[in-house]
């Protein structure tokens, strides 16, 4: 690979589309708040759920854009257009299985995060519309990692961005009624986002025809090819592993702010519509540091793979620390965008101070985490991260928020702690270089692959 694709050209595109996102969330959460402070409490619980069930997707998510990128980068397509068919294929079987959990486990799933009766009762409709919604992200994401992984970011932007409008154009009025069209309220906004999953499904397949010249088949829906699938598990599990293992420790401290009432259960959901957008250049980097470590290992240019974290890394603390003081300046004005309560403004600013220090510590998880997958070494995050998350995360909530009765400020405080301690881990593998014979480990395989593969095209 005699020119490595650039990590700007890369961000920026993920930056938006992220943000887009964070933007459609945020305004749902709005309009949510708007109905009623239990349908905006009910709106971010049944998300959490959501989010939670799509971490199933994580098993070949996380291992579709590392093992493509690899593949690019040894110049080999042919492999990576059948890790492309085996990703779709997969996403076909784990999105249909979440779908099914989330339509017939609605009420179950949301009583695990203690959500109040007055909350569960907008909070389960609108979880079981959702449901589908689950099989249709997994078909995007999976699809959209392709396009990502053959940098055509931009393309794949140019989904999102239609994605999203649709999504809006239709969940306002389904939400608030609009001539003959009833006030759903929050099945509304599922709804909506149902058809604007279905229009994603049909861009990304004309883009893969168009831009990639993959059309697939009826069979590669439904039957991902052994041996492709394989290669995606083995980075994909383990980062499965780590991300539903934060997930559900995340959701442990979500039952815990739902232990102190309504009213702790909507700040929290607040508060964290503002942190998300924080971590967007943080998680736009990550990625994009991701999808080009993935080619420069394939490529076998370790050196450069090293010398672009260290660069990414120390921009992105930068970048995140300056946006977490901005948004805590902004606090009570960002907060009004929900809710008028006096009460809720005052904690929640005080939340978004404590944000400070959990912004930079996520930071070195967005990028170094994503870079030691890149490069083959998957198993170490989810290792080294696991305990942290359980008493840290999930239990120092408890402790600090419940028994001690600190509150969400002891959420918070929680949060940090895991957050530097999990990133502090992630960088001394990564500055000492341990992820180095993994990484070598995959380039020598790729490199008897193709020679294989050569061997056998001569031979024929």
């Amino acid at each position: 690979m005699p020119h490595p694709p650039r990590l700007l050209k890369l961000v920026w595109p993920l930056f938006l589309e992220l943000g887009l996102g964070m933007a459609v969330s945020l305004i749902g959460t709005a309009l949510a708040a708007r109905l009623s402070d239990e349908a905006g409490a009910g709106f971010a619980l049944a998300n959490h759920v959501f989010a939670t069930l799509f971490m199933l997707f994580r098993v070949i998510g996380a291992g579709i854009s590392v093992v493509l990128t690899q593949c690019l980068g040894s110049q080999r397509r042919d492999q990576a257009d059948a890790v492309a068919r085996a990703a779709l294929g997969a996403a076909t079987w784990i999105g249909a299985a979440a779908a099914v959990m989330a339509l017939v486990g609605a009420r179950g799933m949301l009583g695990l995060v203690n959500a109040p009766a007055e909350v569960l009762v907008v909070a389960v409709p609108f979880l079981m519309t959702l449901a589908p919604c689950i099989l249709l992200d997994a078909w995007n994401a999976s699809m959209a990692s392709v396009m990502r992984s053959h940098l055509h970011a931009r393309e794949a932007l140019f989904v999102i961005i239609t994605m999203h409008l649709v999504h809006l154009l239709l969940a306002v009025p389904l939400m608030r009624g609009w001539g003959p069209v009833p006030a759903l309220g929050l099945p509304g906004y599922a709804l909506a986002m149902l058809g604007a999953r279905f229009l994603g499904v049909a861009l990304h397949l004309l883009l893969w025809k168009v831009r990639l010249g993959l059309v697939p088949t009826r069979r590669d829906w439904w039957h991902p090819p052994r041996r492709q699938l394989a290669a995606i598990l083995r980075i994909g599990l383990p980062g499965a592993a780590e991300n539903l293992s934060w997930r559900l420790c995340f959701m442990a401290s979500v039952a815990a702010a739902g232990h102190m009432g309504a009213q702790a259960l909507a700040t929290h959901a607040y508060v964290m519509q503002v942190m998300y957008w924080l971590l967007l250049f943080g998680a736009a980097t990550g990625l994009a540091v991701e999808i080009v470590v993935g080619h420069l290992i394939g490529a076998g240019q370790l050196h450069e793979a090293h010398q672009l974290v260290r660069k990414a890394l120390g921009r992105g603390i930068v970048v995140s620390l300056c946006l977490a003081l901005l948004a805590a300046l902004a606090g009570r004005h960002l907060l009004g965008l929900f809710t008028e309560d006096a009460e809720i403004l005052r904690n929640g600013a005080l939340l978004l101070w404590l944000t400070v220090l959990v912004e930079p510590g996520r930071t070195f998880n967005l990028v170094v985490i994503n870079a030691l997958r890149a490069a083959g070494d998957a198993r170490y995050p989810v290792i080294a991260g696991t305990g942290s998350l359980l008493l840290v995360l999930a239990g120092g909530s408890w402790l600090l928020g419940v028994h001690l009765g600190l509150g969400l400020p002891g959420l918070w405080l929680a949060y940090a702690c895991d957050e530097w301690i999990r990133g502090l881990l992630m960088w001394r593998r990564w500055a000492k270089q341990a992820w180095v014979p993994h990484a070598r480990a995959t380039h020598r395989a790729l490199r008897r692959d193709r020679h294989d593969g050569d061997v056998n095209l001569a031979a024929a």
